[in-house]
Formats: C-alpha cells, sequence, structure tokens
C-alpha cells in the first residue's frame, strides 16, 4: 500500500473508479462566469466515463460543454473516522448523438431535483486520483 505525505493511501485508477461506481452523488466543478463553480449532482459510471443527467438549457449545462471539468466524490464515516475522495478532471461534453442518449436514458440516474433531466454530459476523466484513511 503507497501512502501519501499525509499517510493516506494513494488509491490506483482502477480503485477510484470502483469506489465512483459505489456512490450516486458527487460535485462537479465548473467555470460559471469566469469564476468557479460547485454544484451537486447526481451521477453514474458507464465504460469509465462519468455521466450527469440534467435540463437541456441549464446553467450546468451551458457552462461544462466542451470544457474542462473537475469532478469529485467521497464517502466518510465520522464515528470509525474512515474515508476515501476520488477527484477526476478532463473534459465535459454534452450527448448528442440519438443512439447514445438511449443508452444513456437507460442508466440508474433518477434525477433527485425536480424538473425534466433529458440532457447528458458526459466527462472522460483523464486525471485520476484517490485517497483513503482506514482505521
Amino acid at each position: 500500500m503507497k501512502l501519501d505525505s499525509a499517510g493516506l493511501e494513494i488509491l490506483a485508477r482502477s480503485a477510484c473508479l470502483d469506489l465512483l461506481a459505489s456512490t450516486p452523488i458527487g460535485r462537479i466543478v465548473f467555470t460559471d462566469h469566469a469564476l468557479p463553480a460547485v454544484q451537486p449532482v447526481n451521477f453514474s459510471l458507464l465504460d469509465g466515463e462519468i455521466v450527469i443527467r440534467t435540463g437541456i438549457g441549464s446553467k450546468l449545462a451551458a457552462a461544462v460543454a466542451n470544457s474542462i471539468v473537475a469532478f469529485e466524490a467521497d464517502e466518510f464515516d465520522p464515528v470509525r473516522r474512515t474515508g476515501w475522495s476520488v477527484a477526476a478532471v478532463g473534459h465535459a461534453r454534452v450527448a448528442s448523438d440519438p443512439g447514445e442518449i438511449d443508452r444513456l436514458s437507460r442508466l440508474p440516474l433518477t434525477p433527485w431535483a425536480p424538473g425534466t433531466r433529458d440532457h447528458f454530459i458526459v466527462m472522460a476523466p483523464e486525471q485520476l486520483s484517490g485517497r483513503r484513511i482506514t482505521s
């Protein structure tokens, strides 16, 4: 097990993807009017890519189309003092191919915010890093 200078376990890419697949909520970081913005989103993984379902015309959809974004998900147990965090950076794109949209529509991505969410953002992690603390 490889540790960083703070004593946290450094996770391999495959472990990062496994952990991302284990949780439904993460945070996407993007630029909104030249300022950093963070938005919680529900997501799913498909073939190693992060898929977010949003509404057409949403601020998020407009801001991330064909841009570089960051994504983060984590889980912590405050009683046992254990947890993990995974961060990804990569290009986001809007799914526009009808076949791809049909495939993404079948993912277990039930929107938790009100309104119609039939627009998909796909991010391919180019940089992926993770840390875990265990008791």
